[in-house]
């Protein structure tokens, strides 16, 4: 997908995509007479498995899955599906022939958005395949800006050679601290968002005091400290935002009131900021920076404990995130996969693009 294509997602007149996952091909011929071109292409997977891997090789606006299916069933289907990030916004139709409320139940805490009951009529096959898809094409348009955040993101951590892949090894630790702590999907994908995004108010900052080799002054730090608000107003307008707008602006909120930019104390700072900064300090510590070389597990322990102690971080979240090295060293230096790299591409199209 080129720069465009990513500014400029499908419009309205494009053909609606739609995987249906069904072990039954009397179920293809059905669907594909009732949902047919040119308004609908639609893709058939014979069982959950297929359904996994056509989705990570093309994308649709929505996906018709039958409930009860040999192996992966639709429940479980779902389930698979949600706990892909970039799918938690896709459009799931679950059909059952079941009206039993404890099966609906499952299949919406499973992932499902809305059923369809067997038989169904094709009117309404059509009608809620098209309201899902016309909710997915806002999402995507909703989308695209964020992909532009992120990208914005990128040239503020491209500024600064010596932070490295900061953003992703973020996004990767807040999410495994975050997973657990037993944090929700939204609130994992807040995380992931948070460690791309948490600094992008400093497109705010003038470069002759973000990218100053000596110490700030005090007026300095006056303005430094303003990226916490700046980028929490760049994000606060977008729905999508709202878990992750408070990372934003309170990342840098001390556990005793001394930090900023609001001086919130204890459990007033939000849950999410304060795993997030946990994260954030420990990557700092253990990577090299201009002013400091790379600190050991060790040292970067005893630091974070002696801020725990000093009142500056809550000090249950620290014990958790050390517990979690003790028991695997390698945890907070695991390099992060590709899928948490988000804004990068795009920024890279753009800086291609000039």
């Amino acid at each position: 997908m080129d720069f465009n294509e990513r500014m400029h997602p499908q419009g309205d007149d494009a053909p609606f995509r739609v995987l249906l996952v069904d072990d039954e091909p009397l179920q293809w011929l059905l669907v594909r007479e009732i949902l047919a071109a040119p308004r609908y292409i639609v893709d058939v997977a014979a069982n959950g498995e297929q359904g996994l891997a056509r989705l990570a090789e093309a994308e649709f606006d929505v996906v018709l899955t039958d409930r009860r299916m040999p192996g992966m069933d639709g429940d479980e289907f779902c389930r698979q599906v949600r706990r892909q990030p970039g799918l938690a916004m896709l459009p799931i139709l679950m059909v059952t022939g079941s009206n039993a409320s404890a099966d609906l139940l499952a299949g919406l805490s499973a992932g499902a958005d809305d059923f369809l009951g067997k038989p169904y009529h094709p009117v309404e096959l059509q009608a809620r395949v098209n309201v899902a898809v016309q909710r997915k094409r806002a999402t995507d348009q909703l989308d695209s800006t964020e992909s532009t955040l992120f990208a914005l993101a990128r040239m503020v951590e491209a500024k600064d050679e010596n932070t490295g892949d900061h953003c992703s090894r973020l996004a990767h630790k807040a999410m495994a601290l975050g997973r657990a702590m037993g944090l929700s999907q939204q609130e994992l994908i807040a995380l992931r968002r948070g460690g791309v995004l948490h600094d992008i108010g400093k497109l705010g900052i003038p470069d002759q005091i973000l990218l100053k080799p000596g110490p700030l002054t005090d007026e300095e730090w006056v303005v430094m400290r303003q990226h916490t608000t700046i980028g929490y107003h760049l994000v606060s307008n977008l729905r999508s935002m709202r878990l992750t707008a408070p990372i934003i602006r309170h990342h840098h909120e001390r556990w005793d009131g001394s930090g900023y930019p609001d001086g919130l104390a204890g459990e007033a700072i939000p849950l999410l900021a304060r795993v997030f900064q946990i994260v954030d300090i420990h990557d700092a510590l253990t990577y090299e920076r201009p002013y400091k070389p790379a600190f050991s597990a060790e040292q970067a322990r005893a630091i974070l404990l002696e801020e725990a102690a000093r009142g500056w971080r809550d000090p249950a979240l620290v014990n958790l995130f050390l517990a979690l090295i003790d028991r695997d060293p390698q945890w907070g230096f695991e390099h992060p996969s590709s899928g948490d790299d988000l804004g990068a591409q795009l920024y890279t199209d753009m800086f291609q693009a000039g």
